[in-house]
């Protein structure tokens, strides 16, 4: 009886000890693809190799290796999986690469045979330098250069960015003034109309220095200053000019017109005059033929009406002369406003604009400013225009022929 336990109890523990040994080496098979020996965060040292031969748990044999959003100069091997780079100061000098920036690369192995037996994974490089260089601002304009009032100041403030990028850009000048476009960061556009008031009458030879200062700053607070100096000239404010010359060109027409019509008033008094004055002379001529008619008759009621009517034809000659005086003043007058208006013609006609910036716009207001001011002097006292001038109507009768052969100047 003995004997059976303990044959029962050696029976046992053989039973649990295969189960014990069968547990103990069970292996779970890795059928998933995988990277053994990436590392996520790659720095590397300007000038420096890197040679990474990247593994996988499988036989590279039959899986092809390739990246995506590579930074220049960054390899891989296709079939071996292994990594390569070389980081040239050519490239950060060129600006083909940057220090301290996190490059993320997109990597990926695959089966040649089965596609969907893939891995994408990604890593992270940054390159470093112990050399420091110097971040610089660089305008697209020279550093001093010559302005007009009127102008538009337009340029760019671009970076030439060193060890340590610059990151943020303050504008201070020794004038307030202040960009239409703000200049914060690299490739920020100035841009400044320059005002036609920037010149003081107190001004010294009519012009400014302005100096413009651009700050740039990196993140560890290292400034670079460019400084542009711009010469600002005093200069014509066409805007407001071309407004002032236009408007005294309407005041002289519009005047221009009224001496027209003070001239049609004064010619047509003057024809009337005219026409009055040989009235009274056929009338005196016509007594005087009638009484040397009358006197050469036999009959001596018709003699002694002779003798009478040369006295009425010379009794008519003061009768003319206080009805219809002569006409020399309203001659001269009419005369007088014609010249005027000729002259005035011709000077809006020989002063005319030349395009937008006629550099000789003060001369020409000028001088169309100084004749509208002597005419207006000169022909103080002729009669007033019509109320509603008809512009046609005294343009024709201005340049009609049968007045322009009574105005025209005769060679002696």
């Amino acid at each position: 009886m003995s004997r059976l336990i303990i044959f029962l109890t050696l029976l046992t523990a053989t039973n649990f000890c295969t189960a014990q040994i069968k547990d103990s080496v069970h292996i779970n098979n890795d059928s998933s693809l995988r990277i053994k020996n990436l590392e996520p965060y790659i720095t590397l040292h300007v000038d420096s190799l890197l040679n990474y031969n990247l593994e996988i748990n499988r036989d590279t044999a039959h899986y092809y290796w390739f990246l995506k959003n590579s930074p220049v100069g960054l390899k891989i091997g296709k079939r071996n999986g292994l990594l390569t780079f070389k980081a040239d100061k050519s490239y950060f000098l060129s600006g083909k690469l940057k220090y301290d920036f996190e490059y993320k690369i997109l990597l990926s192995v695959q089966n040649l045979d089965f596609p969907e037996d893939r891995v994408d994974t990604s890593f992270t490089l940054l390159f470093f330098n112990t050399e420091i260089i110097s971040s610089l601002l660089k305008p697209t304009v020279t550093d001093k250069f010559t302005a007009d009032e009127g102008d538009t100041i337009n340029f760019k403030i671009q970076c030439d960015n060193g060890s340590f990028p610059i990151e943020e850009i303050t504008f201070v000048s020794n004038y307030a003034i202040k960009s239409l476009t703000p200049v914060q960061k690299c490739d920020d556009e100035f841009t400044w109309v320059i005002p036609f008031d920037f010149i003081k009458p107190s001004d010294k030879d009519k012009q400014k220095k302005l100096f413009l200062n651009f700050i740039g700053a990196t993140k560890s607070k290292t400034r670079d200053t460019a400084i542009i100096e711009i010469m600002v000239r005093d200069n014509i404010n066409y805007p407001q000019q071309i407004e002032e010359f236009l408007s005294l060109q309407a005041e002289t027409e519009d005047y221009i017109t009224d001496l027209k019509s003070s001239f049609r008033i004064v010619d047509k008094r003057i024809k009337k005059t005219k026409q009055t004055r040989t009235t009274f002379d056929l009338a005196s001529a016509t007594t005087a033929l009638g009484g040397t008619v009358f006197s050469s008759m036999p009959n001596s009621g018709q003699q002694t009406a002779g003798k009478i009517l040369p006295s009425v034809g010379v009794a008519l000659v003061p009768v003319k002369e206080a009805t219809s005086p002569n006409s020399s003043y309203e001659q001269n007058s009419a005369t007088s406003i014609r010249n005027n208006i000729k002259r005035l013609e011709y000077m809006l006609s020989e002063n005319k604009l030349v395009g937008e910036r006629d550099p000789d716009i003060l001369i020409k207001t000028n001088r169309i400013k100084d004749e509208l001011k002597q005419t207006r002097i000169q022909l103080i006292d002729i009669p007033m225009p019509e109320a509603t001038p008809n512009q046609k109507e005294l343009d024709d009768y201005f340049n009609d022929p049968k007045v322009n052969k009574k105005y025209k100047m005769k060679k002696h």
